[in-house]
């Protein structure tokens, strides 16, 4: 059995592909997915361990740059990112901007070491689990999700628990999956909605835009705050995660553990975090404030 190895080169190109992979992220509308399909022909200059370097660091680097837009403008530039602009924001609009942005660089690294560990002993069995996962798990987790939605919602529970049974209405639009046949499509729209929603537009109309409406109110008005980073009311100290150490390790393992599970994805293994995180605070009504 060859043994597995890696050089200077590729260290080299993953490190590219983590930079162009941030860029990526970093922009609203630009996943991982659409810097991995765009490298993709680059790959076949390479051999493949190489090819897979940069392939990780696009990856990677896409889903981590998700959360520069989140703080900064609030708005996700990738669906893991939804979490980090509860927090990001409004620590940003206090001035805490370059502050929120390396907390948030510094956790994804931790996360992303605690999934290395987590992924170089334990892969087989997770491979077990993930290849058994079948109808009824993800049925359950679709139930837990709902429960964290009606939690982690401001206001009335009912309103919450509604918004998640209307987000999975709109999720059954589409094909079956057995005969093709349709699903509570209109036949105005059997074309266009014959895949459903794609999670990306969604995601754009439900934060960016809302988000542009509020931007656009504000900017009319006398009393707008315009957020300067080079002002910082708090800098960023390693001592921002005293007494979290407890809450990285379990949000790595929720995170490796969701993400090995087949359609379900970041998105989800954040909210499950989050959700956890707040459930086992002493001071739960400091989320969403900009709380560390």
């Amino acid at each position: 059995m060859e043994v597995f190895s890696f050089g200077i080169v590729h260290l080299v190109m993953s490190f590219i592909g983590v930079v162009i992979g941030i860029i990526f992220g970093s922009l609203p509308g630009m996943t991982a997915t659409m810097a991995i399909a765009i490298f993709l022909p680059l790959t076949y200059a390479y051999d493949l361990i190489t090819s897979l370097f940069l392939l990780l660091g696009l990856y990677v680097g896409g889903i981590s740059g998700g959360l520069i837009p989140a703080i900064l403008i609030n708005i996700p530039g990738t669906p893991s990112s939804i979490c980090t602009g509860f927090d990001g924001f409004p620590m940003a609009k206090r001035g805490e901007g370059l502050r929120a942005l390396r907390i948030g660089i510094t956790a994804s690294l931790v996360g992303g070491l605690i999934s290395l560990v987590c992924l170089w002993f334990f892969t087989p069995p997770l491979a077990r689990v993930a290849i058994n996962f079948s109808a009824i798990e993800k049925f359950l987790i679709i139930v837990f999700a709902l429960t964290i939605i009606a939690a982690l919602s401001k206001g009335s529970m009912i309103k919450g628990v509604f918004a998640g049974f209307m987000g999975v209405f709109i999720s059954l639009i589409g094909q079956f999956a057995d005969n093709n046949r349709m699903r509570m499509v209109p036949d105005l729209f059997r074309v266009d909605l014959r895949m459903g929603f794609n999670l990306l537009p969604v995601l754009i109309g439900l934060f960016a835009l809302v988000q542009i409406f509020q931007e656009a109110e504000t900017g009319m008005k006398d009393e707008h705050q315009q957020i300067d980073m080079n002002h910082q009311t708090k800098k960023f100290s390693f001592k921002d995660f005293k007494g979290q150490g407890f809450n990285l390790i379990r949000s790595g393992i929720i995170g490796t553990f969701v993400g090995v599970l087949p359609g379900v994805g970041g998105s989800a293994a954040s909210l499950l975090s989050y959700s956890q995180a707040k459930s086992m605070s002493k001071h739960p009504e400091k989320f969403g404030t900009g709380c560390v």
